[in-house]
């Protein structure tokens, strides 16, 4: 089996797809980024109030990412089958699971959260910081929710370009709005933390007008309408649930993990957690063509299986590794070399300054790890139907291996911040050993009903 497939077309496909979605995620990491630049001029206590509360809300968005993600791995073969009928039954119990998703987080926001932030500190000035930004953040699990499901919909037949241009008129309405409402420019009230987050309301309308309107009235090519959401789906039930629902469980847990760890940081300190939002968010701008090539490898993988092409999506998926083993080596050394430069952007002190140094660190080594899992378990494999192997890889490596000893780490031993961070992140390593034997098996290529394969 050669490690690079020889077929143009092949690298043509995965650029189309994966540079737009690329350019997306960067427009989207822009944001968070600026954010945390203007907010961190505030003080650590509102940087840090924002990133907690972003954890909750990120729950959220990992769960519309497993759901989507999940139907996505239908929409890609059904496509490749050329069986609109069942992909659009795909997208209604989809969207189904969106808005219910959306009215419980939306609940549980508005009824106490104070015990959110709780969740993840005792500081009550981190806490009254977070509460603020709540506050502006209701309507927006809807928004988003609906925004992301349909632009990842959009993605898997190979509609790139509208959530790339929506995605790019959010940016600037964000970035505007932001520097009215947190500093009180144009005459506006200064806000400060509430500031951010109404910046953040006003892109999410924007974003979700353009994508969702787009989807609903113009998208020819699908061809979904807002009266198809009432349609029968009982024969496809089961398949969405044999395939997309352990995706949304392993994204969950994915999500729950991610926010277990944010507790570890949380008690650790406040410098801790600061540090990390600032590791985050350099770590998402220098990785972000990862994101590009995960969802090309799902979407091409779901179109070459649904074609019946089994030993060609096998061929393509060892050189989907390949690239990611490259490009996170890339990622890697980008990081160790802006790190310093990155740091000394915000007004942070400088234990908090040496503290995200040792975490870029820890994160180049890791990125590489890193880029190879998600590549084979948000792309390859998920596009292959391997989606309940992967669950179980979530729940094992993340759950018995990294928080435990993240929390040994950072709470009991006092480990330096470089090793702590390293712990948290030990997943990564032994999840992208276990997932390339996973390749070589063969076993990830699943057909989804009978007749396929």
């Amino acid at each position: 089996m050669r490690l690079f497939v020889r077929d143009k077309n092949f690298y043509k496909k995965t650029a189309a797809i994966a540079i737009p979605i690329s350019l997306q995620s960067l427009i989207t990491i822009g944001v968070n980024m600026t954010d945390n630049i203007m907010i961190g001029s505030l003080g650590e206590n509102a940087l840090s109030g924002t990133a907690l509360a972003n954890q909750f809300i990120t729950i959220f968005h990992i769960g519309c990412m497993g759901i989507s993600m999940g139907a996505s791995v239908l929409t890609s073969r059904f496509w490749g089958m050329k069986d609109k009928e069942s992909l659009k039954k795909t997208i209604t119990i989809m969207l189904r699971f969106c808005i219910l998703l959306s009215a419980l987080f939306m609940a549980v926001t508005i009824i106490s959260p104070s015990f959110l932030m709780r969740i993840y500190t005792s500081d009550i000035e981190v806490i009254k910081q977070g509460v603020l930004y709540y506050k502006w953040m209701v309507p927006c699990y809807i928004l988003l929710g609906l925004s992301l499901t349909c632009t990842i919909i959009l993605r898997s037949v190979g509609q790139v370009k509208i959530p790339l241009l929506a995605s790019i008129g959010a940016f600037f309405i964000n970035v505007f709005f932001n520097y009215m409402f947190i500093f009180g420019n144009f005459g506006a009230p200064a806000m400060g933390t509430e500031g951010a987050a109404l910046g953040t309301f006003l892109g999410r309308i924007f974003e979700f007008s353009v994508i969702c309107i787009y989807f609903f009235f113009y998208d020819k090519k699908i061809g979904y309408r807002l009266k198809d959401i009432f349609m029968n789906c009982k024969s496809i039930v089961r398949d969405y649930i044999t395939v997309s629902i352990p995706v949304f469980i392993s994204d969950i847990l994915l999500a729950l993990g991610n926010s277990a760890v944010a507790m570890v940081m949380g008690r650790i300190g406040k410098d801790f957690v600061s540090a990390n939002s600032i590791t985050v968010v350099t770590q998402q701008l220098t990785t972000v063509f990862i994101q590009g090539v995960c969802h090309s490898g799902s979407i091409i993988t779901g179109h070459t299986l649904g074609e019946g092409k089994k030993k060609k999506a096998q061929e393509q998926a060892y050189t989907f590794l390949m690239l990611g083993i490259i490009i996170g080596a890339m990622s890697g050394a980008i990081i160790l070399a802006l790190s310093n430069t990155v740091v000394n952007f915000y007004n942070i002190t400088d234990e908090t300054k040496t503290i995200a140094i040792e975490l870029m660190r820890s994160i180049a080594i890791i990125v590489v790890f890193q880029s190879m899992n998600s590549i084979l378990t948000k792309g390859v494999l998920r596009g292959g139907g391997d989606t309940k192997f992967l669950m179980l890889a979530d729940i094992l490596f993340l759950w018995i291996l990294s928080i435990p000893l993240g929390y040994l780490a950072g709470l009991v031993w006092n480990w330096s911040a470089y090793w702590i961070y390293f712990c948290l992140k030990s997943d990564q390593i032994v999840k992208a050993i276990w997932c390339i034997f996973r390749l070589r098996s063969g076993k990830w290529i699943k057909a989804i009903n009978k007749q396929e394969l």
